[in-house]
């Protein structure tokens, strides 16, 4: 079966989501997602950023014949894009793609973590067998250094940075201590910048160590491995924090 997944989103939300996706490996699998999420993809025949695709043009002007050819070209598009869109799904429909919706996110008070949705929906399509651990492999060896990540996609999910900054200084004395930043993340003069997010990750898996809040970059570094401290404020570990044996998760107040 040639087979489409199509998945926009965070870096947080790509990540919980590879247990599922890597279950819809077929004979041929093709991943569409943001740009800076395919160099996460190596688990399939092929990955393209749907910026890239021409898919936004379905629904909003006359879709070129290339895209439409190509999407007739799989046996099956299971898509996380457009689900929330009637006049997508419509489209689609009247042009007869094989497309099956997902909605993107878990709903409120689901009762799961975030990866167990994503799994229970592809369930539906193919037989998924998977311990629910997100994974990026980069085979490289572990060094002696700590990493904090002290920012994510909001400010009410940060925990202070002046507190990053005392929680440094205690952990130099044993330590040696980097700061890292995402690609859209504010300037910080002393930290590791990586445009690549696998560049990042690999970064990140020579770490003994990582602290972050909930961000796209906590799920990353324990995606590969790296024991992580992930500090939660305003939202709900029990959905969005990161998985895997080596993290540990702590609550913050957010009233501060």
């Amino acid at each position: 079966m040639r087979r489409l997944a199509i998945r926009p989103g965070g870096i947080g939300d790509f990540i919980v989501s590879l247990p599922a996706l890597e279950c819809l490996g077929s004979d041929s699998l093709e991943v569409w997602t943001t740009a800076r999420n395919v160099p996460l993809v190596r688990f399939c025949s092929r990955a393209r950023a749907i910026e890239a695709t021409g898919l936004d043009l379905l629904a909003v002007a006359e879709p070129p014949a290339r895209l439409i050819s190509e999407l007739r070209g799989f046996d099956q598009i299971v898509s996380w894009y457009g689900a929330g869109r009637p006049d997508f799904r419509d489209c689609v429909h009247r042009l007869g793609l094989p497309f099956v919706f997902l909605p993107a996110l878990p709903a409120e008070g689901a009762g799961m973590h975030a990866t167990d949705y994503y799994l229970r929906q592809v369930g539906a399509i193919v037989d998924c067998p998977s311990d629910g651990i997100p994974r990026i492999r980069c085979g490289v060896p572990r060094e002696n250094f700590a990493v904090i990540q002290p920012f994510s996609s909001s400010a009410r999910k940060n925990w202070p940075l002046e507190k990053y900054r005392a929680l440094a200084r205690k952990l130099e004395r044993t330590i040696p201590v980097r700061w890292c930043v995402g690609p859209e993340d504010p300037p910080l003069a002393e930290a590791v910048r990586h445009d690549d997010l696998y560049e990042l990750a690999c970064w990140l898996a020579r770490a003994r160590l990582y602290l972050g809040n909930d961000s796209g970059i906590t799920h990353l570094a324990a995606a590969v491995g790296t024991p992580v401290l992930a500090l939660f404020g305003p939202s709900d570990p029990e959905v969005w924090a990161p998985r895997g044996p080596n993290v540990r998760v702590v609550r913050w107040s957010t009233s501060r």
